[in-house]
């Protein structure tokens, strides 16, 4: 029996909870975190779930107005600090699973390269 390529569901969420995954989805890992659509997973996974336990806030006596404003003073905060600290964590992620830490920000030199290889034919240096 050849491993699997990609994660069972159950290992798919202890993924999503911090978990390492087996060396053979190694390939499905650096998708994950570096491919198409890799920062609205991250912001999903982690904006999501919380919504829920901010929504007690609700529940509190008072004016809704107020529980929104409870909330927001906490949402708002976890919404900078996820986006602030994405590169800190994709990095993270890779060096957990053995990949090279550099494809975090990969596709950001390619198009530093492809601009800076823009400027250069315009201005005549290439």
């Amino acid at each position: 029996m050849s491993e699997r390529s990609t994660p069972t569901f159950a290992q798919r969420i202890g993924y999503i909870w911090g978990r390492t995954l087996p060396a053979s989805m190694s390939e499905w890992v650096r998708a994950d975190l570096t491919g198409p659509g890799a920062t609205r997973r991250y912001l999903v996974r982690i904006l999501v779930p919380i919504i829920p336990v901010l929504s007690l806030f609700l529940l509190m006596p008072g004016p809704l107005w107020m529980g929104l404003a409870m909330m927001a003073l906490l949402y708002l905060p976890l919404i900078y600090f996820t986006v602030a600290l994405m590169y800190v964590y994709r990095r993270h992620r890779l060096i957990k699973h053995g990949l090279d830490p550099a494809l975090a920000d990969a596709d950001a030199r390619e198009r530093s390269a492809a601009d800076r290889l823009a400027y250069e034919r315009k201005h005549g240096r290439a």
